[in-house]
């Protein structure tokens, strides 16, 4: 692997699987741009090397633009592009109005589309460049309860896909990670949820959340990290508009 002194760009880099790739990127010596709505957090991630803090609200164009173009300003073009920034929420169709439906778009899928696009002004001019989405399980198969987030993630592959397709031959490569359920700040919520509906002690909705996924334990991280990593290395040029689970063998 090869990418140290590479500009790299992670949206929602300041918890969770973003912060865990941006770190496992600046460990290899890139140069990583974390990004996100909440200074105070981006600040306290960035005092980890190579990190450096951009705060940008994926849901608004001017902001996606503005923030790019001074990131490249001040670190170069961007050669790794990580697209991570999303919401994750389940509610039945039928209890959905359209500002819940326009929320999930604007950050999972929009914010996904503004990020590649501006990274891309850069990267086209330079001789390699690497675009990883953070996707879901959600985006290979249908989530029970959760029909507009997996929306959201099915219209980020085809988003990748797409991209793929467009760019075959040339030194830039387009694919989606696509985790089942990761250790986050997220699980504390999805758990208080499952109490309160079903009267479930915390360690019972605990062990609701282990058993989502088919090898029964949450997914670490780093886990994700390690394969964004993978897709950044020396003979992953091959590798192009795949959908990658890491997702303890969903089938």
């Amino acid at each position: 692997m090869n990418i140290a002194g590479k500009h790299a760009l992670v949206t929602g880099g300041g918890t969770g699987i973003g912060l865990a790739i941006a770190r496992a990127l600046a460990a290899e010596g890139a140069l990583v741009t974390i990004t996100g709505r909440r200074k105070s957090i981006l600040d306290d991630a960035a005092q980890t090397a190579g990190l450096f803090a951009q705060v940008i609200d994926v849901t608004q164009e001017s902001s996606v633009v503005d923030g790019i173009r001074s990131a490249v300003a001040a670190r170069g073009p961007v050669q790794i592009c990580v697209p991570n920034a999303g919401i994750a929420e389940g509610r039945a169709l039928h209890k959905t109005d359209m500002d819940f439906w326009r929320s999930m778009m604007a950050t999972n899928l929009d914010g996904a589309f503004l990020t590649i696009r501006e990274s891309l002004m850069s990267m086209r001019e330079t001789d390699w460049g690497r675009v990883i989405a953070v996707a879901s399980i959600a985006g290979v198969k249908g989530l029970k309860g959760a029909p507009c987030y997996s929306a959201s993630k099915h219209g980020l592959i085809g988003l990748i896909r797409g991209l793929a397709a467009d760019y075959l031959g040339k030194p830039i490569t387009f694919n989606a990670l696509c985790p089942a359920y990761v250790d986050t700040d997220i699980v504390p919520q999805n758990i208080a949820r499952i109490m309160a509906r079903t009267g479930m002690t915390e360690s019972e909705a605990h062990a609701v959340m282990d058993g989502a996924n088919p090898h029964g334990r949450l997914i670490a991280p780093q886990e994700v990290a390690e394969a964004a990593l993978w897709l950044c290395g020396d003979y992953s040029g091959s590798v192009n508009g795949q959908a990658i689970q890491i997702a303890g063998g969903e089938m």
